[in-house]
């Protein structure tokens, strides 16, 4: 089924200049918000407790206010909504210490009078674990770029990886800016949904390069820009349906899915759109940048075959006794 009918390419290239001023503006943006806001690091990687507690009604959240200033253990405590109004997240900076002291029944003693409810999560983490975690969370980032650094390298060239990296650098910094704006908690939620970011902006990057270097190999065209524009053009319409199809599912993740999984959904929803552009625009424009030359690359497959001629010319002379 054929949604997109062209009669020439589109001039995706004509348009880098105006993608690169956009990308500049988006990733200065995303650099104040870090600079300025911050990351609000979750439980995950700061430490602390968090009691999740559901009311029958709607939740009395200045009464529980009152009634936990009464512990020492609820110093500086926020409560929040958690999706609906009979919902609440009790957080605490700190974590008890205490083997003996079990919070859970502590908040519960504490909200007697406020109303029926029961206790539903109870989360704690120390600050020694919460760091351990951002350091392996952070680790695992950086070796997963190395990981696509030397994949793309291998199966393209080195200006195709550094191309990818850079595309992909671009998606994570832009989503950790859109995390600031919102002020979600960073958690291990939104590690996995960077991590499932970067595979999903590499693939689409990867669709498009293997048919520039398709069309770079078996094209007479040796101006990379129309080559670009015509392998884009031509991957147009397995982008447009694979990014929309995976933007309305997680789309509705994150309308339907509940706060349990609202930053995941939330930081995926903006690197699907992320990921696209970056794709087109910033990856491929940056071979030109780089002076990916054509003619150059075509002696250098003709170098390439021409040495496995020879290696192979050798290897029948070895194998009939010639040699």
């Amino acid at each position: 089924m054929e949604f997109f009918k062209y009669t020439r390419p589109l001039n995706f290239m004509g348009k880098s200049k105006l993608a690169l001023a956009i990308s500049v503006f988006m990733l200065l943006a995303s650099f104040v918000l870090l600079m300025t806001k911050g990351l609000n690091y979750g439980v995950d990687f700061a430490g602390g407790t968090i009691v999740q507690v559901k009311y029958n009604t709607e939740a009395p959240i200045d009464e529980m206010r009152e009634k936990l200033k009464s512990n020492e253990l609820f110093d500086g405590a926020s409560i929040t909504k958690f999706g609906t109004a009979d919902e609440v997240v009790i957080r605490m900076k700190s974590a008890t210490s205490s083997i003996t002291v079990d919070i859970g029944d502590v908040t519960r003693e504490a909200l007697v009078g406020t109303g029926e409810y029961e206790i539903r999560r109870v989360d704690i983490v120390g600050p020694k674990v919460g760091n351990e975690l951002k350091e392996k969370g952070i680790m695992s980032l950086v070796l997963a770029t190395i990981g696509i650094l030397i994949y793309v390298a291998f199966r393209f060239e080195w200006r195709f990886a550094v191309a990818s990296i850079l595309a992909l650098t671009h998606d994570i910094i832009i989503a950790l800016g859109a995390i600031a704006l919102v002020g979600l908690d960073v958690n291990l939620d939104v590690l996995a949904a960077l991590l499932t970011l970067l595979g999903y902006s590499l693939n689409d990057t990867i669709i498009v390069f293997d048919r520039i270097r398709e069309n770079v190999t078996g094209s007479k065209n040796t101006e990379l820009s129309e080559v670009i524009n015509e392998s884009v053009t031509r991957t147009l319409a397995r982008t447009t349906l694979t990014s929309l199809t995976t933007f309305f599912v997680v789309f509705m993740l994150f309308m339907f899915g509940g706060e349990i999984i609202h930053a995941f959904a939330f930081t995926l929803l903006v690197g699907v759109v992320i990921g696209t552009y970056s794709s087109i625009f910033v990856a491929s424009p940056i071979l030109l940048w780089f002076g990916f030359d054509i003619k150059a690359y075509h002696v250098k497959l003709a170098d390439k075959s021409k040495r496995e001629l020879e290696k192979q010319k050798m290897r029948d002379q070895f194998e009939s006794g010639v040699m």
